[in-house]
């Protein structure tokens, strides 16, 4: 028998499953940091280094964090925000759970980017269009197709004037299944989600879609936004 730890999807979904039930929908993350803090779980999308996606996009754009901010929205155990910090950027890094915080700050000893526990549906006031770079990755697609319109305007938010907003995140077509029919998480991204995040002054100016990484059966997207 396969048991949860074998198979981390099979392991975040009984935990997303078991909150819903209980009406809270955000609360699986801290039960699978913690499960996977003492070794009964794993999480799935914990790669031990940046996304492959993120990665190309800092070679091929090569952005400059010299005296600018940035926020990693769902930073998990910190491997994307390193790399932004490692930019020059002065980031900050957040994650509901707080085994996710603990678990980052102890695999990054002397980090330079900032971590800390902060809610995306109910984020601090003060972030509101306070970043020059906003790192969105496989948070979204993590709640519940219902609160991910919310999630949406939160991330494009953060987003100050001149500032960029990149997302990568799992693709679905958006014909391809109803919404009811998606067994979550993920709860990929339709292509009218990615353009979502675009609002009247924030603009997509490049969107892929490319196989995953992972496997060629599946597919993410890479957008980039710009405000102005």
């Amino acid at each position: 028998m396969t048991s949860d730890s074998d198979d981390p999807a099979l392991a975040s979904r009984r935990l997303a499953h078991e909150s819903l039930r209980q009406d809270d929908p955000t609360g699986w993350f801290e039960r699978l940091y913690s499960a996977a803090a003492d070794g009964s779980a794993v999480v799935p999308w914990d790669r031990g280094t940046a996304h492959p996606l993120l990665l190309d996009w800092i070679d091929t754009a090569q952005p400059s964090g010299d005296g600018r901010r940035a926020l990693v929205v769902g930073a998990g155990t910190g491997w994307d925000a390193e790399l932004i910090a490692d930019r020059g950027y002065d980031t900050t890094a957040f994650d509901i759970s707080p085994t996710a915080v603990d678990t980052a700050q102890q695999a990054h000893p002397g980090s330079k980017a900032t971590y800390q526990v902060a809610d995306l549906l109910n984020p601090p006031t003060d972030w509101h269009h306070a970043f020059d770079l906003v790192i969105e990755i496989y948070t979204v697609q993590a709640l519940p197709i219902s609160l991910q319109p919310a999630a949406t305007a939160q991330v494009s938010d953060f987003v100050r004037p001149g500032g960029t907003l990149v997302v990568i995140a799992s693709a679905r077509d958006d014909d391809h299944s109803p919404d009811a029919a998606i067994d979550g998480p993920p709860w990929p991204l339709t292509r009218s989600a990615i353009d979502a995040f675009a609002t009247s002054d924030l603009k997509l100016i490049q969107v892929d879609r490319s196989p995953s990484p992972t496997s060629r059966t599946s597919h993410h997207w890479r957008a980039e936004y710009l405000r102005d």
